[in-house]
């Protein structure tokens, strides 16, 4: 079996994937610097003998290479996580997203290693043409607000993946993420689900920015850690880019009703103005919905899991 690395990998989709390759026998290697990350995500996991933790940051370019250089595939997830993360934290946020990318298809390259790499949905911008599809434009807000940096950090993760492919022949995979959900996810960085699952089920107010009629299509980490590990071993992927989700919509505003009846909860839901959490000229797309045509024919990708089921799963999960 081959050695993996996940960079990221005690993050909520990393812990996750992981557990699914230490199924399949596979030797897992994680370096995660838990800003974001966190020990109870993969503590299960550490009496496995093939599972390896490095606390670390993927800046340090010296231990990436140690690493790089012994695993034969790698899973690039580690990346500032969230919108209120960005807003408060741009510039750290930009260079790890630029520089940490960086530093794992330079070294890639070097020892031929195949890298997938984990970009979103937000790359998208103000873009209203839905259903999203790879190819299109990207139409971003002002330079003066934050809140589009992550998607042009993402972005240029993205251009620098296909120039390392075409220049160095770097077999890379770029997966662009919407709105994954499923137990382990942290609300602290701006979450919906997991912060509406925990007000509801404190009975606190399920807090909803904006007018919550905005729409979001949610997938299970199940699904998408499944289509992650057959897109990284899909030779017909490689120096492409998939959306990856789900593409049913619905809007915040019903999120937070199915929540608060699915959780039996009191809780009062209340709409909050985006400016009291987020300052003055917040922007937030009114729809983000994926076109997921072209994943489908690749590998024949078709989410299993409803978002009922998988908020009853994070919920009894507590």
């Amino acid at each position: 079996m081959a050695k993996i690395l996940i960079t990221g990998g005690a993050g909520f989709i990393g812990s996750h994937l992981c557990e699914k390759l230490l199924q399949k026998g596979e030797e897992v290697f994680v370096i995660d610097d838990l800003s974001t990350g966190r020990m109870e995500n993969i503590a299960h996991l550490k009496k496995n003998k093939k599972f390896h933790f490095i606390k670390e940051t993927i800046l340090n370019r010296k231990k990436m290479e140690i690493l790089i250089k012994k695993c034969r595939k790698i899973f690039h997830l580690a990346a500032a996580v969230g919108v209120k993360t960005i807003i408060d934290k741009p510039l750290e946020s930009f260079l790890i997203n630029i520089n940490g990318t960086e530093i794992v298809l330079e070294i890639a390259a070097k020892y031929k290693v195949p890298v997938l790499i984990t970009s979103s949905s937000e790359v998208y911008g103000k873009n209203n043409n839905l259903p999203f599809k790879e190819e299109d434009d990207r139409v971003y807000g002002s330079i003066y607000h934050n809140r589009w940096g992550y998607g042009l950090s993402k972005g240029s993760d993205e251009f620098l993946a296909l120039a390392y492919f075409q220049e160095k022949n770097l077999p890379i995979v770029i997966v662009r993420l919407f709105n994954v959900i499923g137990p382990r996810q942290s609300g602290a960085y701006g979450m919906v689900a997991p912060r509406f699952i925990k007000q509801a089920l404190s009975g606190k107010p399920i807090m909803v920015y904006g007018n919550g009629e905005q729409t979001r299509c949610f997938a299970d980490v199940e699904d998408i850690t499944d289509a992650l590990i057959k897109l990284i071993n899909e030779p017909r992927a490689r120096g492409e880019i998939f959306n990856l989700g789900s593409s049913k919509e619905i809007t915040i505003k019903a999120l937070a009703q199915e929540i608060k009846l699915l959780a039996n909860s009191k809780s009062k839901i209340v709409f909050v103005p985006y400016t009291k959490v987020y300052g003055p000229n917040f922007e937030d797309m009114a729809h983000r919905r994926p076109d997921l045509s072209k994943i489908k024919n690749l590998i024949g990708y078709q989410p299993k899991i409803t978002l009922k089921e998988s908020l009853k799963k994070i919920i009894n999960k507590g």
